[in-house]
Protein backbone atom coordinates (compact mmCIF):
# COMPACT_ATOMS: atom_id res chain seq x y z
CA UNK A 1 0.00 0.00 0.00
CA UNK A 2 3.04 2.23 0.95
CA UNK A 3 4.53 1.89 -2.68
CA UNK A 4 1.16 2.89 -4.58
CA UNK A 5 1.00 6.03 -2.52
CA UNK A 6 4.38 7.01 -3.21
CA UNK A 7 3.49 6.29 -6.59
CA UNK A 8 0.71 8.57 -6.80
CA UNK A 9 2.41 11.44 -5.17
CA UNK A 10 5.96 10.95 -8.08
CA UNK A 11 3.09 10.51 -11.05
CA UNK A 12 1.39 13.37 -9.75
CA UNK A 13 4.33 15.55 -8.63
CA UNK A 14 5.80 15.08 -12.31
CA UNK A 15 2.66 15.59 -14.06
CA UNK A 16 2.04 19.24 -12.06
CA UNK A 17 5.45 20.13 -12.73
CA UNK A 18 5.02 19.36 -16.58
CA UNK A 19 1.79 21.20 -16.88
CA UNK A 20 3.54 24.58 -15.40
CA UNK A 21 6.40 23.77 -17.85
CA UNK A 22 10.23 22.26 -17.31
CA UNK A 23 13.15 22.38 -19.02
CA UNK A 24 13.69 19.24 -20.91
CA UNK A 25 17.23 17.17 -19.93
CA UNK A 26 18.31 14.47 -21.67
CA UNK A 27 19.16 12.35 -18.12
CA UNK A 28 15.56 13.06 -17.16
CA UNK A 29 14.26 11.71 -20.66
CA UNK A 30 16.55 8.55 -20.86
CA UNK A 31 17.00 7.54 -17.08
CA UNK A 32 13.39 7.07 -15.28
CA UNK A 33 11.76 4.68 -18.03
CA UNK A 34 14.91 2.98 -17.80
CA UNK A 35 15.10 2.55 -13.95
CA UNK A 36 11.38 1.93 -13.98
CA UNK A 37 12.16 -1.00 -16.14
CA UNK A 38 15.01 -2.28 -14.16
CA UNK A 39 12.96 -2.41 -11.31
CA UNK A 40 9.86 -3.49 -12.50
CA UNK A 41 12.19 -6.37 -14.31
CA UNK A 42 14.21 -7.11 -11.39
CA UNK A 43 10.92 -7.73 -9.87
CA UNK A 44 9.77 -10.38 -12.01
CA UNK A 45 12.65 -12.73 -11.88
CA UNK A 46 11.21 -13.71 -7.89
CA UNK A 47 8.08 -14.79 -10.02
CA UNK A 48 7.20 -18.14 -11.28
CA UNK A 49 6.08 -16.74 -14.76
CA UNK A 50 3.63 -18.80 -16.78
CA UNK A 51 3.42 -18.66 -20.59
CA UNK A 52 0.05 -16.61 -19.86
CA UNK A 53 2.11 -14.12 -17.80
CA UNK A 54 4.72 -13.86 -20.41
CA UNK A 55 2.43 -13.09 -23.64
CA UNK A 56 0.45 -10.99 -21.19
CA UNK A 57 3.67 -8.82 -20.05
CA UNK A 58 4.49 -8.65 -24.25
CA UNK A 59 0.99 -7.83 -25.09
CA UNK A 60 0.83 -4.55 -21.76
CA UNK A 61 4.43 -3.40 -22.85
CA UNK A 62 3.79 -3.05 -26.83
CA UNK A 63 0.39 -1.37 -25.89
CA UNK A 64 2.27 0.79 -23.02
CA UNK A 65 4.88 1.83 -25.40
CA UNK A 66 2.43 2.81 -28.20
CA UNK A 67 0.47 4.64 -25.20
CA UNK A 68 3.22 6.41 -24.30
CA UNK A 69 4.47 7.33 -27.75
CA UNK A 70 0.71 8.83 -28.35
CA UNK A 71 1.33 10.87 -25.08
CA UNK A 72 4.88 12.10 -26.40
CA UNK A 73 3.19 13.46 -29.63
CA UNK A 74 1.07 15.82 -27.39
CA UNK A 75 3.87 17.14 -25.40
CA UNK A 76 4.64 20.59 -26.36
CA UNK A 77 8.34 21.18 -27.29
CA UNK A 78 9.79 25.25 -26.73
CA UNK A 79 12.96 27.08 -26.37
CA UNK A 80 13.43 29.24 -22.99
CA UNK A 81 16.47 30.58 -22.41
CA UNK A 82 18.50 29.01 -25.24
CA UNK A 83 17.72 25.25 -23.91
CA UNK A 84 14.55 22.74 -24.70
CA UNK A 85 11.34 23.28 -22.20
CA UNK A 86 8.33 20.87 -22.58
CA UNK A 87 4.77 21.70 -21.39
CA UNK A 88 2.05 18.83 -20.81
CA UNK A 89 -1.49 20.29 -22.53
CA UNK A 90 -4.79 19.52 -22.06
CA UNK A 91 -4.56 16.84 -25.08
CA UNK A 92 -1.74 15.21 -22.71
CA UNK A 93 -4.07 14.47 -20.07
CA UNK A 94 -6.83 13.07 -22.09
CA UNK A 95 -4.01 10.32 -23.48
CA UNK A 96 -3.19 9.73 -20.01
CA UNK A 97 -6.75 9.58 -18.82
CA UNK A 98 -7.58 7.23 -21.91
CA UNK A 99 -4.11 5.35 -21.55
CA UNK A 100 -5.32 4.47 -17.63
CA UNK A 101 -8.43 3.21 -19.17
CA UNK A 102 -6.50 0.70 -21.61
CA UNK A 103 -4.28 -0.31 -19.52
CA UNK A 104 -7.10 -1.10 -16.48
CA UNK A 105 -9.24 -2.82 -19.14
CA UNK A 106 -6.11 -5.04 -20.25
CA UNK A 107 -5.48 -5.66 -16.65
CA UNK A 108 -8.79 -6.71 -15.93
CA UNK A 109 -8.26 -8.82 -19.36
CA UNK A 110 -4.92 -10.75 -18.32
CA UNK A 111 -6.11 -11.69 -15.05
CA UNK A 112 -9.66 -13.03 -16.70
CA UNK A 113 -7.38 -14.84 -18.90
CA UNK A 114 -4.54 -16.35 -16.39
CA UNK A 115 -2.02 -13.38 -15.59
CA UNK A 116 -1.19 -13.47 -11.99
CA UNK A 117 -1.30 -9.65 -10.48
CA UNK A 118 2.91 -10.68 -9.03
CA UNK A 119 3.50 -10.80 -12.68
CA UNK A 120 2.21 -7.10 -13.30
CA UNK A 121 4.66 -4.80 -11.84
CA UNK A 122 3.27 -1.51 -11.76
CA UNK A 123 6.67 0.07 -12.36
CA UNK A 124 7.24 -1.83 -15.01
CA UNK A 125 3.90 -0.51 -16.41
CA UNK A 126 4.71 3.31 -15.92
CA UNK A 127 8.41 2.77 -16.91
CA UNK A 128 7.22 1.14 -20.41
CA UNK A 129 4.88 4.20 -21.19
CA UNK A 130 7.43 6.95 -20.35
CA UNK A 131 9.88 5.06 -22.94
CA UNK A 132 7.48 5.33 -25.23
CA UNK A 133 6.97 8.94 -24.86
CA UNK A 134 10.78 9.18 -25.12
CA UNK A 135 11.01 8.25 -28.33
CA UNK A 136 8.59 11.35 -29.75
CA UNK A 137 10.01 13.47 -27.60
CA UNK A 138 13.34 12.92 -27.97
CA UNK A 139 13.09 12.89 -32.11
CA UNK A 140 11.79 16.39 -31.75
CA UNK A 141 13.97 17.34 -29.45
CA UNK A 142 17.27 16.11 -31.34
CA UNK A 143 15.50 17.91 -34.50
CA UNK A 144 14.89 20.88 -33.16
CA UNK A 145 18.67 21.75 -32.99
CA UNK A 146 18.12 23.70 -29.48
CA UNK A 147 20.27 22.05 -26.18
CA UNK A 148 18.49 20.08 -23.92
CA UNK A 149 18.42 21.50 -20.54
CA UNK A 150 21.73 21.07 -17.56
CA UNK A 151 20.73 19.86 -14.74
Amino acid sequence: MLTWGLIAIAVVAVVVKRFLGEPLDARGLVVPPLVLIGIGVHGLTSVDLATADVLWLVAGSVVGVALGALRGTTIRLFTRDGVLWQRYTPWTLAVWVGSFAVNAGLGFAAAAGGMHAEARPMTLSIGVGLLGELVPIGLRALRSGVPFARR
